[in-house]
């Protein structure tokens, strides 16, 4: 009874205090509400992105996912992958790209794993307003692409592009097929081996084979096996998604039939080679097959005795460099755009290991044709730009 009688004894001092000084009871309430709002700030911080993304989806009725032109393995498994979590949210998912999807280990891809892709011309072709763009941060590629404003945004290039509600960049993964797997893990998603049913995983959310098996490839397509622009993350996502990966399909896609033209435009690259030092320069001229072109620069760069290499073709007036570097000097995204920020219509850049870009004819109002590209000085400027004389 002591206890208790001591007990409110405090209390009616504390009151007493509070109606003597009412602004100690203003601090203390704003104390307790910066303590609140530090703690939301913390819990907010530790929701990881793949968490934060998955809700984000779940607040869409569709979205619209979308690819940068021409997509490569990297993008299409991002893509899916992308589009898989939304429909594990019951939110409605359509895959779109620019461009075409040509070269055949792309071809490959898609036919394996039965993608459903669509093409698209205009802006007015999108699905949904809700946009979320993969392995690139600026929509491109397509007429009133400018004026997309996209809802989230997933990549490892670098780059200014940003989402209006998710920003996902990691240019220290090499594939944005990391990223997204990396998604699937924050949200405790059990990878479906190629002989099981999701149902038999007993989880709410899950990875389909198909998707465990194209971002695995994409993974590899992107990081050369791991082995070029691989980081911890992209080797920790290799290995989350591997119980889930078929292998049979795995190995259709990685070892397609190969385009007669590709093996010309190789041959053609390695014969007309010009070399200065370690560094090799090769104009294979017109090609029907722009992707040949940075398959020929893959082939070149193994070459002994060359570190770093670029390989320019022509198609339809339009002049494609591809270049490829396994030289620390050379960081060949940067020599290809300072080469090409020089020249008319010039539009090159990419990563310190791979990098490409193109000169677009330039129209001349009187009607005539256009001036052709001086390769010979195209080729000189890629030389010092890798030597790094620019």
């Amino acid at each position: 009874m002591r206890a208790m009688s001591a007990v409110g004894d405090r209390l009616s001092q504390a009151e007493a205090m509070v109606r003597e000084n009412p602004e100690i009871a203003v601090a203390g309430a704003l104390i307790v509400l910066i303590v609140v709002a530090v703690g939301l700030v913390v819990l907010r911080a530790r929701r990881t992105p793949g968490v934060r993304f998955r809700r984000l989806l779940a607040d869409e009725d569709e979205i619209t996912v979308l690819m940068h032109p021409n997509p490569d393995p990297d993008a299409m498994s991002a893509a899916v992958g992308v589009a898989s979590l939304a429909d594990q949210v019951d939110v409605d998912a359509t895959v779109q790209y620019p461009g075409q999807i040509r070269h055949q280990e792309n071809r490959a891809f898609r036919t394996v794993l039965d993608l459903e892709l669509e093409p698209i011309e205009h802006v007015s072709d999108l699905a949904s307003e809700s946009v979320v763009l993969v392995d690139h941060n600026e929509p491109r590629g397509f007429a009133g692409a400018d004026g997309v404003l996209p809802m989230a945004v997933v990549d490892h290039h670098p780059g200014d592009g940003a989402g209006g509600s998710f920003t996902d960049v990691r240019t220290d993964y090499g594939a944005s097929a990391s990223v997204v797997a990396e998604y699937f893990q924050d949200n405790d998603a059990v990878p479906v081996p190629p002989d099981k049913h999701a149902s038999e995983t007993g989880s709410d959310l899950t990875l389909s084979t198909d998707t465990a098996t194209g971002l695995l490839y994409g993974i590899l397509a992107d990081t050369k096996h791991l082995t070029v622009g691989a980081s911890e993350p992209d080797f920790a996502a290799a290995a989350y998604l591997y119980p889930g990966v078929d292998q049979d399909r795995l190995d259709r896609i990685a070892n397609p039939a190969v385009d007669a033209e590709v093996l010309e435009v190789k041959a053609r690259a390695i014969a007309g080679r010009r070399i200065e030092g370690s560094f090799a320069v090769a104009d294979v001229g017109g090609v029907n097959n722009v992707d040949a072109i940075p398959q020929a620069a893959d082939e070149l760069i193994q070459l002994e005795g060359v570190s770093a290499v670029v390989v320019i073709g022509e198609r339809d007036k339009t002049v494609h460099l591809s270049g490829r570097s396994r030289d620390d000097r050379v960081h060949m995204g940067n020599a290809i755009a300072a080469v090409l920020d020089d020249v008319d219509n010039g539009n090159g850049g990419g990563h310190s290991r791979m990098g490409g870009g193109t000169i677009e004819p330039k129209l001349d109002p009187t009607g005539e044709e256009p001036k052709t590209v001086d390769r010979d000085a195209l080729a000189d400027g890629l030389f010092r730009a890798m030597a790094g004389d620019v």
